[in-house]
């Protein structure tokens, strides 16, 4: 029987079978897919075959899984020698970002950006909370979103308490299978509620007295839209560790910079302080945005030495 895992808890899943039927599903003992170190050997999204279980009643075993067309992925926040894959088989990811209740920094949202690139999964970057924004945060987005564009990334400004710019995201979600992701209380619980009304998904105000959000995602989960396609809705993440870039790919997954590792003097060039570098020379002429190239360079200092 195939299926795709459309929740994953860690010991059981839920699988959606091609008849458009739920099942529980598990997996028997040590489950290996080779060339993988992940701390979840099944992610959400996952094409997987299965069989009855003959010990449990209306169970299921998860008895092989098909090759992954592409997956995001970040550092295991437990071991930084393992990853934990968030989610499979995606035609695109989503990132919550707010500038104010709770700030989203620059450095996250690259570092999101970083590891969907690392596997040509294409990304929007969605401003969230566009009704709490004074002037400085409206200043701030305008940078950015030019900034981001320039580079080639979709930008979009919203409020979920106004309404502003939602159906414009909403019609990027027909079939399509998207991730959705960002820190806790971005609204992305929010927005899905708006998407699915009936999932009525539970969600949380920001704590005022740390200003970071709330958790109200536990685990990965896969929702069908009515009008095509599907979400995957991840837990809030506080922060997003890169695994296995290493510092001389790091620039390959920054697009501005990609496009000029090849006029460098040097092939190994990291950008630092190597003569006839392209992407230095492009940071003096402003025609790489100096932010993106400063967090390229705090990226790159807590990237081990260590070649992968």
């Amino acid at each position: 029987m195939k299926a795709v895992i459309y929740k994953s808890t860690g010991s059981w899943y839920v699988a959606k079978t091609t008849e458009g039927k739920f099942v529980q599903a598990r997996i028997k003992g040590k489950f290996k897919i080779d060339g993988i170190t992940s701390t979840n050997p099944i992610a959400v999204g996952d094409e997987v075959e299965m069989m009855l279980d003959n010990d449990v009643e209306q169970t299921w075993i998860i008895s092989e899984i098909s090759d992954r067309r592409n997956y995001i992925n970040r550092q295991s926040p437990h071991n930084k020698h393992q990853h934990h894959i968030i989610a499979s088989n995606l035609d695109q990811s989503l990132l919550f970002a707010t500038l104010k209740e709770p700030r989203t920094s620059q450095g996250f949202i690259d570092r999101f950006l970083i590891a969907s690139e690392a596997y040509h999964i294409p990304s929007i970057i969605v401003f969230n909370k566009a009704d709490v924004y004074r002037k400085k945060e409206q200043e701030q987005f305008e940078e950015w979103k030019n900034m981001y564009e320039a580079v080639g990334y979709k930008v979009f400004l919203i409020s979920m308490e106004t309404g502003v710019g939602v159906d414009a995201v909403k019609a990027l979600l027909k079939d399509k299978t998207t991730l959705l992701s960002g820190h806790s209380g971005v609204g992305k619980s929010t927005f899905i509620n708006a998407v699915m009304p009936h999932l009525d998904l539970r969600t949380e105000e920001v704590s005022g007295w740390s200003g970071k959000g709330m958790h109200t995602t536990t685990f990965a989960e896969m929702f069908d839209l009515p009008f095509g396609g599907c979400i995957i809705d991840t837990p809030g993440v506080k922060e997003f560790g890169l695994f296995e870039i290493s510092r001389q790919e790091l620039s390959h997954y920054f697009p501005e910079m990609q496009a000029l590792i090849g006029e460098c003097q040097f092939n190994n060039c990291l950008h630092l302080e190597e003569p006839g570098c392209a992407v230095k020379q492009a940071v003096s002429t402003k025609k790489i945005h100096p932010l993106r190239y400063i967090s390229y360079c705090g990226i790159l200092a807590t990237i081990d030495t260590k070649s992968y």
